[in-house]
């Protein structure tokens, strides 16, 4: 009977203490990621994050078993968050035109939450490379979707909604590649922020 009354409150204590760990980790990959975010990742170590983050190393490897792997984490969830954040104010307008600026401006904020040194880091390392690759593509995608939507609802002509669909996706693939922003010496949150404003207001004086 004591036995059976034993494993009754291990089985209460367990998803309990689960719960507790869990939150822990996500309170540390959330802390990482600034940090990233901040000052980028290469020249961070890993006995530099547990003292910052007041952790030992076991508690730090929790999150991931490596540092490259916790990189990793973070950029995917920079990603995933923002992009959650942008759709959730896009859902909150009508009007194609006021969505697609919203998404653009929402991007462009997101990138500038990225310190030149992350930005530098990410494009360098080949997992993160591949992660904002595959997350700009996805905007240009989501673009694309948003100028049909304004075809479809009239206030764009198809001729023109379709062309600056192929623009914007170019304009996209050249901030992800690095070119057009090594031609202008805009940052990547700029350019985004820039696109938005030529795409719908064009070259227009005190627009």
């Amino acid at each position: 009977m004591a036995e059976g009354a034993s494993r009754g409150r291990e089985q209460v204590r367990t998803p309990r203490r689960r719960r507790v760990d869990a939150a822990r980790r996500a309170g540390l990959l959330d802390s990482i990621e600034e940090i990233f975010l901040a000052e980028g990742f290469t020249t961070v170590t890993v006995g530099e994050l547990t003292e910052r983050l007041h952790c030992s190393r076991a508690t730090l490897y929790s999150v991931a078993p490596t540092k490259e792997q916790m990189v990793v984490l973070a950029t995917k969830r920079f990603f995933g968050m923002s992009a959650e954040i942008i759709e959730e104010r896009v859902a909150q307008h009508d009007g194609a035109r006021t969505r697609i600026l919203t998404y653009l401006d929402g991007v462009a904020e997101a990138m500038r939450r990225n310190s030149q040194a992350f930005y530098d880091d990410m494009v360098a390392f080949a997992p993160t490379a591949a992660i904002y690759a595959r997350n700009t593509a996805r905007a240009a995608e989501r673009v694309r979707e948003l100028i049909e939507e304004g075809i479809e609802a009239g206030e764009f002509r198809a001729t023109d909604g379709n062309f600056a669909a192929q623009l914007v996706a170019l304009a996209i693939e050249g901030v992800q590649s690095g070119v057009l922003l090594e031609r202008t010496g805009m940052s990547a949150g700029d350019a985004f922020s820039e696109l938005g404003t030529l795409l719908l207001n064009g070259l227009l004086a005190g627009r």
